[in-house]
């Protein structure tokens, strides 16, 4: 695409690999040259944080505010009632309006660390989409709203489709959540002239619905942009580590285990990353990613430190590159090291090593422990693990262990 934007927000998306696609490059650019344009993305309050996997949009909300837009996060505390089906395979589970609020509490953290928030021309909303779906009359809805949408091109759409072709159930629930989602945009472009919604290209379906019936019901110029679907080089989801999800609030990943998680970036991935996920000059972007062999790695400390810094703040990152030093460079054990504390009673007569690794994060279950220590993936005091049935007593445990799982990862048990 040859397109030369005027606006810096879509020159940022361009040059930084945010971009997908895009509803009206030329209309959308014109827009955001006047400034103070409302832009929004859609997050659904399914737990407490978000993980990393949302960390491109956050980023997009960012840049947007950066360059003189006013960004919009819109909580689905009504579409989190519904769940949305794109590109699952089965229903979510359904939760009730405390648990909701619990969690839209949790991820204000994190956007709190990206966004500054208030009144200001670009300050950022968060805005709760029950606002206006807790009180819909159904039938009023389906006459005013209903009518717009065709049921031949809802069943087109690819998130639809996927499920209907591997004959999965699909819900008359969950089939409404593209509706919702469209008339989300109608309602953030009616109360707060917003005229853009950003998402992954997943999205694509549903964001142009919200642009057709923002067009059909007030007439209104809207515009879509779509993120394309981060995978690392090896094909692998963003987001999910071998210990599971790579939360962004700190009580759910300590700052270090989500330092680490940047540290051990695939080489092929450093440059790429460094352009979406920090504020470096893409220049330096590209400088840092073509280094080889060992110069890599502090290109990837580089990442570390730079994303970490954006999240938990300059300290927290210093901390957890000294401790991934003293860890991996002098064999010691860091004050930073994730860490799991048992009282006497949990370790009652003995507590097997497969219990702790998986206690301590190190592997999502028993099973995977025991294939750790059956591979010789697994240490002990950085001593090799053989034995799956070792059990570890208040003795043993009088002084603090170190568990490692692979060269990367490390965790410390202790007596609380």
């Amino acid at each position: 695409m040859t397109y030369h934007p005027k606006s810096e927000f879509i020159a940022v998306m361009m040059e930084r690999g945010f971009l997908a696609d895009c509803t009206d490059y030329q209309g959308l650019d014109e827009a955001l040259v006047k400034g103070g344009q409302p832009g929004y993305i859609g997050f659904d309050a399914t737990a407490k944080s978000l993980h990393v996997g949302s960390l491109i949009q956050i980023m997009m909300l960012r840049w947007l505010q950066k360059t003189g837009g006013k960004p919009i996060t819109l909580m689905g505390g009504g579409t989190t009632k519904v769940g949305d089906p794109s590109f699952r395979a089965d229903e979510r589970p359904l939760l009730g309006p405390e648990q909701i609020d619990e969690n839209i509490a949790g991820i204000k953290k994190v956007f709190s660390a990206y966004l500054t928030y208030g009144d200001g021309p670009s300050d950022a909303m968060m805005i709760n989409n029950a606002e206006w779906l807790d009180g819909l009359n159904y039938l009023d809805f389906l006459r005013d709203i209903g009518r717009h949408f065709s049921i031949n091109r809802m069943l087109s759409f690819e998130s639809v489709k996927s499920r209907l072709d591997r004959e999965q159930s699909l819900s008359f629930l969950e089939f409404n959540y593209m509706i919702l989602q469209a008339y989300d945009f109608l309602e953030l472009h009616r109360r707060y002239g917003c005229i853009l919604q950003m998402g992954g290209s997943d999205q694509w379906g549903n964001i142009v619905n919200g642009i057709d019936l923002t067009r059909r019901v007030i007439d209104g110029e809207v515009y879509g942009l779509t993120s394309p679907l981060l995978t690392t080089s090896d094909g692998k989801k963003m987001g999910k580590s071998q210990a599971g999800a790579i939360w962004l609030n700190g009580d759910m990943l300590s700052p270090y285990e989500f330092w680490q998680f940047w540290r051990n970036t695939t080489d092929a991935d450093v440059g790429r990353f460094l352009k979406l996920y920090t504020e470096l000059e893409v220049d330096e972007c590209d400088r840092l990613g073509a280094l080889e062999g060992a110069e890599i790695n502090e290109a990837k400390v580089r990442l570390a430190n730079e994303v970490t810094t954006l999240l938990h703040g300059a300290d927290a990152a210093a901390n957890a590159e000294r401790t991934s030093r003293e860890v991996f460079e002098k064999g010691g054990v860091g004050d930073d090291l994730p860490t799991l504390t048992l009282s006497p009673e949990e370790i009652g007569d003995g507590i097997s090593i497969v219990q702790l690794i998986v206690k301590s994060g190190l592997a999502g279950s028993g099973k995977e422990a025991k294939r750790l220590i059956a591979e010789n993936g697994a240490r002990m005091d950085d001593a090799p693990l053989t034995d799956a049935g070792l059990m570890l007593d208040l003795v043993a445990l009088s002084s603090p262990i170190k568990l490692s799982a692979g060269k990367k990862r490390h965790a410390l048990v202790q007596l609380g």
